[in-house]
């Protein structure tokens, strides 16, 4: 990697100056995608749209109040953006430990390779991958990203966000891996739909790698999706067997991180059973009870 790092960061949507010094300052720091990331004036300037003078002189006072610092090889985060990726880097760590016992009952159930990642812009993190002598031929790596709409893990992470975060993240077009990833919008929509009908499992088959297949689902906060399992094999396993189990997991590790979430889910199953109980006549409820293990008609 050379001293300045080249980056795609996101550009400003226009040529306008942002009307606030806040809206500045956040096109300068989203500028930097991680603790590696050097740019140089020029650098930032061009990415950002900013004036020269105007980068400068905000440069400076990101400087003063440690959020950037400024070394011979360009401008790079300083130590306060520093402490809040440590921030992140705990809540990583966190989901690592809890996922760990299930990631590996996962693989020894199943034979197959698992994953633990997260979403990080529109791409997935994978922090995490266990398995046999298949994991030689899945193409991830800890540490390694992938596209969020090509992957079962991705999708099974968008799912859980509303529509305009997702058009947010995704952007204005969908890059293809292969010719059977997702390509547009629209179709992501239709899939992510379709993903939440299924109570939040989602499939892919040769849609990031050829003769690649994944079940996936999303460990859940209260928020939205903190992170997602998967299980991989090769394009004609039988994923739909196993789907159960990522499902089943991915739940166990969500109400472990978020108890709250588990309280929640409680509070809806009592709600739904007692909204079951009144709809029926008491006459009927009585004969249901006697009948036992009969059925009845």
């Amino acid at each position: 990697m050379s001293a300045v790092e080249s980056v795609e960061a996101p550009r400003a949507t226009g040529r306008e100056l942002p009307p606030s010094m806040v809206e500045r300052m956040t096109l300068i720091l989203d500028a930097f995608r991680g603790p590696t990331t050097r740019l140089t004036l020029e650098q930032v300037a061009r990415v950002t749209h900013l004036p020269r003078s105007t980068a400068h002189r905000i440069l400076d006072q990101l400087v003063k109040l440690a959020w950037l610092e400024h070394t011979s090889f360009g401008y790079a985060l300083g130590s306060r953006s520093l402490k809040l990726g440590d921030a992140g880097d705990r809540g990583a760590n966190d989901l690592r430990a809890e996922a760990a016992p299930m990631l590996h009952d996962l693989m020894v159930r199943t034979g197959l390779v698992v994953h633990l990642a997260v979403l990080d812009g529109d791409q997935v993190h994978y922090l995490d991958k266990l398995g046999g002598r298949f994991a030689g031929a899945v193409p991830s790596r800890v540490g390694g990203r992938a596209p969020s709409h090509s992957t079962a893990l991705g999708k099974a992470m968008l799912a859980w966000l509303e529509p305009e975060a997702v058009d947010e993240i995704a952007g204005d077009s969908l890059a293809r891996s292969t010719d059977r990833t997702i390509g547009d919008l629209s179709t992501l929509h239709q899939e992510l739909h379709r993903i939440r009908g299924r109570g939040g499992l989602a499939f892919e088959r040769g849609e990031c790698f050829p003769d690649i297949a994944c079940v996936a689902a999303a460990v859940r906060g209260l928020d939205g999706p903190v992170g997602a399992i998967s299980l991989v094999g090769d394009a004609k396993a039988p994923l739909e067997r196993v789907a159960p189990l990522v499902a089943a997991a991915a739940r166990t590790i969500s109400h472990t991180l978020s108890p709250e979430l588990a309280q929640a889910s409680r509070a809806r199953r009592r709600t739904a059973a007692a909204a079951s109980a009144q709809a029926w006549p008491s006459e009927d409820a009585g004969r249901l009870v006697a009948v036992g293990q009969g059925s009845w008609a």
